[in-house]
C-alpha cells in the first residue's frame, strides 16, 4: 500500500493548474445513462472514484472511450460514454462499496430504463449518509422501492412528475432526483434542493442534452420532464476543493502560489477566511494568488450548506489553525463523525481538544513531522498540509484516499518546490 514522505519545512512556491472537480465529474459520468446519444466529458481528472464509477457504467454496458487532449502527460482527459446498448441496470456491492457516488446511478436508470438494482453505497468512514432522501425522492414520483439484502430496488413504467421536499440538504439527492425527474412524465420541483456549484454544472450539462431545468443554484428547482434526451459536449468545472486545498498549504507553509484554470466564484467564505488568517490574495479572471503572511492568524470556521463554509475545507482549515496565532473553534455541523485527523494532527504536535462537534484548536510555534494515518479523503489533504509544513520527516499512510479526490497531488506539490515522494 503506497505512502506519502514529505520533508516539511519548504514554503511552497509557484504555479500550478487546478484539475476538474470530482464532486461534478461523478453525476455527470452518470448523466449519460439518461439518453441513447453519446455525452462528451471534457476536463475530467484522473482519479481512482472516477475509474470506479467507469467501470460501473461499462459493466450496465455503456461503451466508454478516453483520450488525452493536449500536449503531455497532464493533459486533461476527454470522456465520451455511449448508453445506447445499455442493457444491465445493475451497480454491483464490488464496485459501489469503495465509493458512495455511485447511489447517482439510481434516478437515470430508474428514469431511461423502468427498474435499477444498486447496491448501498460505502466510501470514506466519516459517519451515516444515508440514502433515504434519494428512496423517498423516487417514491414520490412514482417508482415502486424496497430494500433486499443490501441493495435498492426500484421500478416504475415511466416516473411522474411531484413536489419533492427532502428532509436534509442532500447533494448527491438533489442530482440524483433532478436527473431521474428530467425523464419524468409532468413538472417536479425539487423543495430544500441543495444550492452547491456541482449542481449547477449538472443541470447546465442536463440542459445541453434537452433537459428543462430551471432554478439550479437556488433551494427550488424546477424541472419540466421531456421524452428523450439527445447527446452533448460538456466541459467540467473546476475543483473548487482542490483550489482550496492548495491554498492552504502555501498559507500553512509561508508560501507564495498561482493556481490556474480555477475561479474564485465558489470559493466566497473559503477566500473570505484566508483573508481572515492574514493571507494576500489576488483575484483573476481563472486564477487565484496567495501571499501567505509571516503567520498565520487563527480563524474560526462553522460548516454548513453552500453557500456557507465547506464540510469538506474543515480538515485543512483545521491544519493551518494549528499553526496560527490564538484559538480557534470549529464546528462541523455536516457529518457527525469527521474530526478523526484531529488525532492524527496532535501526533505532529497540535494542541486539539475536541468536545461533540466542535474542536478547539491553539495554534503552535512548529510541528514536528511523525508517522501518521489517513483516515478520509479530507483528512488525508489535512496531514499533508501539516506535514508539508512541520520540521522533519512525515510519512502518511492510506493514501489511497488522496487518490480518490486530488489528482497527481505529490506531483503538483512538486512543482511548488515541496520535498514530497510516494513509497511503497
Amino acid at each position: 500500500m503506497d505512502k506519502l514522505l514529505i520533508e516539511g519545512g519548504v514554503p511552497l512556491n509557484g504555479e500550478i493548474a487546478i484539475s476538474g472537480a470530482k464532486n461534478a465529474a461523478l453525476p455527470l459520468l452518470c448523466a449519460a445513462l439518461l439518453t441513447r446519444e453519446p455525452l462528451t466529458l471534457t476536463n475530467v481528472p484522473e482519479l481512482n472514484d472516477i475509474a470506479t464509477m467507469l467501470k460501473l457504467l461499462a459493466q450496465m454496458g455503456v461503451k466508454v472511450s478516453q483520450e488525452k487532449v493536449g500536449a503531455g502527460g497532464t493533459a486533461p482527459l476527454t470522456v465520451t460514454l455511449d448508453a445506447s446498448a445499455l442493457d444491465n441496470p445493475v451497480a454491483p456491492y464490488e464496485l459501489v462499496k469503495t465509493m458512495r457516488a455511485s447511489v447517482l446511478v439510481l434516478g437515470p436508470l430508474t428514469a431511461r430504463c423502468g427498474e435499477a438494482r444498486v447496491s448501498l453505497p460505502g466510501g470514506c468512514a466519516i459517519g451515516a449518509r444515508p440514502v433515504d432522501q434519494h428512496i423517498k425522492g423516487l417514491a414520490a414520483m412514482g417508482a415502486e422501492t424496497r430494500l433486499e439484502q443490501g441493495y435498492v430496488h426500484t421500478r416504475a413504467s415511466r416516473l411522474a412528475g411531484a413536489r419533492l421536499f427532502t428532509d436534509m440538504v442532500t447533494v448527491t439527492g438533489t442530482e440524483n432526483l433532478m436527473m431521474a425527474a428530467c425523464l419524468a412524465e409532468g413538472e417536479t420541483v425539487i423543495e430544500n434542493a441543495a444550492r452547491e456549484p456541482e449542481v449547477v454544472d449538472l443541470a447546465n450539462c442536463l440542459n445541453a442534452m434537452g433537459a428543462r431545468i430551471a432554478g439550479a443554484g437556488t433551494d427550488v428547482i424546477r424541472i419540466q420532464g421531456v421524452e428523450r434526451l439527445h447527446g452533448a459536449t460538456h466541459r467540467i468545472m473546476p475543483d473548487r476543493i482542490e483550489t482550496g486545498t492548495y491554498l492552504c498549504a502555501a498559507a500553512a507553509t509561508g508560501g507564495r502560489v498561482r493556481l490556474t484554470g480555477t475561479s474564485a466564484s465558489t470559493l466566497d467564505a473559503v477566500i473570505d477566511k484566508l483573508m481572515d488568517a492574514g493571507c494576500e490574495i489576488v483575484l483573476e479572471r481563472e486564477a487565484i494568488r496567495l501571499t501567505a503572511p509571516s503567520r498565520l492568524k487563527a480563524v474560526s470556521i462553522r460548516t454548513a450548506p453552500y453557500p456557507a463554509f465547506p464540510t469538506d475545507m474543515q480538515a485543512q482549515f483545521m491544519a493551518i489553525d494549528t499553526l496560527a496565532e490564538g484559538t480557534a473553534v470549529i464546528r462541523e455541523t455536516i457529518f457527525e463523525n469527521r474530526f478523526m485527523h484531529a488525532v492524527e494532527l496532535i501526533r505532529l504536535g497540535a494542541e486539539i481538544k475536541i468536545d461533540g462537534n466542535t474542536a478547539f484548536v491553539t495554534g503552535v510555534e512548529r510541528l514536528a513531522g511523525a508517522t501518521v494515518m489517513a483516515t478520509d479523503l479530507r483528512a488525508s489533504a489535512s496531514l499533508v498540509i501539516a506535514g508539508l509544513a512541520a520540521e522533519g520527516e512525515t510519512l502518511i499512510e492510506r493514501i489511497y484516499h488522496l487518490d480518490r479526490g486530488y489528482e497527481r497531488m505529490e506531483q503538483k506539490l512538486a512543482a511548488l518546490g515541496a520535498r514530497v515522494r510516494r513509497v511503497k
